[in-house]
């Protein structure tokens, strides 16, 4: 397998030295050097990790292709517990719909197949130097561009189709922001610091979507415990808050939100 061939469907069943060959490549190509090649599991079976170093900023490998992302809303299955928590929002008017199920289908984007290349990904997301309608200009002359949505869920999720990238569950006794010890702290599969924190807001060339959180407005907004979580979850696109970001309202705030970017192959 070469780089030009790599896919993810291809990179799940790759032994160590085809994974670190291609690493190799992939630095040559960009101009950088292997930071790490990890060996580790995801989705049942080994998995490796592939973080590249170029210009002092660490990128991390995403074997695209044929992808399936979004969340599959029919069949999922919400726990009482989280069925609980909502109906205490909606009592307060902080959600939308007559249920659970209503809200998420108008925050997240459903599940499909789609097609995305491989590229090399920034591993932390950096902050706006520019307004979003500058920032593709500032980002090509660094050799970078922003993500698309679809790209930015696949390199979040991983192929995983459940609610967060760590599973369907999240603590009801917490907001991200007061839990020290979550899942959403550890780097996702790829090498990721993604969906981790819900005072982030990340661009992409989708100006409908917000992602990897809400800029906080969950969380000082009081909107309940699951729902302080759904931010991270990682089809969720805070219509709302790409609204704001991208309309007249938002028009002072763009420094308060970040793009991660892509260096493409």
């Amino acid at each position: 397998m070469t780089l030009d061939d790599l896919d993810f469907a291809g990179w799940r069943s790759l032994d160590a030295s085809t994974a670190r060959r291609l690493a190799e490549e992939t630095a040559r190509r960009v101009g950088g050097s292997v930071s790490e090649v990890g060996v580790g599991e995801h989705l049942g079976g080994p998995w490796h990790r592939v973080l590249v170093e170029r210009d002092g900023q660490e990128f991390a490998l995403i074997p695209g292709g044929r992808v399936t992302v979004g969340f599959d809303l029919a069949a999922w299955r919400p726990t009482a517990e989280q069925e609980a928590d909502h109906a205490e929002s909606l009592a307060q008017g902080l959600a939308y719909g007559p249920d659970l199920r209503a809200h998420l289908a108008r925050v997240l984007s459903p599940r499909r197949t789609v097609t995305v290349p491989t590229v090399l990904m920034a591993v932390d997301a950096e902050a706006l130097t520019e307004p979003p309608a500058d920032l593709p200009d500032a980002l090509a002359a660094r050799g970078l561009r922003m993500p698309g949505a679809d790209e930015w869920e696949h390199a979040c999720g991983v192929g995983a189709g459940t609610l967060f990238r760590w599973g369907d569950a999240c603590p009801l006794d917490r907001v991200p922001y007061d839990d020290s010890t979550g899942p959403h702290l550890d780097r996702n599969a790829f090498g990721l610091r993604i969906a981790y924190d819900t005072y982030s807001a990340e661009l992409s060339q989708d100006p409908g979507a917000v992602h990897g959180g809400d800029g906080g407005e969950s969380v000082c907004g009081g909107y309940g415990m699951f729902l302080g979580w759904l931010p991270l979850a990682t089809a969720n696109r805070n219509p709302s808050m790409a609204d704001f970001v991208h309309g007249e309202d938002g028009a002072d705030m763009w420094e308060d939100f970040s793009t991660r970017p892509v260096l493409p192959l």
